[in-house]
């Protein structure tokens, strides 16, 4: 989902953000709709979209597969307009990009919509880490955002978005067994808010380790320490 707020600073509009919403800094998306500008007696506020998810909803960034036909899906309504500008915006980015590309409908459910880029150069669609599919992802939604703002577009290409997540998972449990054996700390790669959730409640219910996030900015590291007694 997506909300604005507005402050004399950037920091200010997401205290309030975080007040209104009962929700940590790591727990959404900054985008900057109006930057801070300078008149003849005094500055403009900054004006901030963030996208976060709703605590009724599923994860983020789910990752259903396309084709699959589950009840959610069956009974989601189809906005055949909406739709169709949203391949079309997907499709031309990928055309500025330089590739060529087939962009399809790979699910839909209530209040998400699931895109599929085929392409003979998915590899540098999805970029390192993903970070490519990330941005294109983001683009969509704040197009998305401006027609229904309660959508959530999830973009994703070769399944990247189910295999990372299955990486993430074991990297995640194998760094945790090596920390209750060497009984040290161990700091993992920055990541963005969903990918830490992700290790968050993997971790969870993981015996005899505890996790925090640290670090500024959208991207941060989780450091997992033995759990104390």
């Amino acid at each position: 989902m997506m909300k604005e707020f507005e402050g004399r600073t950037e920091q200010e509009a997401i205290a309030k953000a975080i007040e209104e919403l009962h929700i940590e800094r790591e727990d959404f998306d900054v985008e900057i709709v109006e930057p801070v500008r300078k008149g003849l007696f005094k500055k403009s506020n900054v004006k901030i979209r963030i996208h976060f998810e709703d605590e009724n909803d599923v994860p983020e960034e789910g990752y259903e597969v396309q084709g699959a036909q589950d009840e959610d899906e069956l009974d989601a309504p189809i906005n055949s307009d909406l739709e169709d500008k949203l391949l079309l915006f997907v499709a031309t980015i990928l055309e500025k990009m330089g590739y060529q590309g087939k962009v399809s409908i790979s699910f839909r459910k209530a209040r998400k919509l699931g895109l599929n880029i085929e392409s003979d150069n998915s590899s540098i669609i999805i970029g390192r880490k993903g970070k490519n599919l990330d941005a294109i992802q983001l683009l969509a939604n704040v197009f998305a955002g401006q027609i229904d703002p309660d959508l959530k577009v999830i973009i994703d290409s070769e399944n990247y978005r189910m295999r990372h997540e299955e990486q993430l998972i074991r990297m995640a449990f194998k760094t945790a067994e090596q920390v209750k054996k060497s009984g040290r700390s161990r700091l993992l790669e920055p990541m963005n808010p969903y990918e830490r959730r992700l290790v968050h409640t993997a971790l969870n219910d993981f015996g005899g380790v505890e996790t925090k996030s640290e670090g500024e900015g959208l991207y941060k590291q989780i450091r997992i320490t033995n759990q104390r007694q």
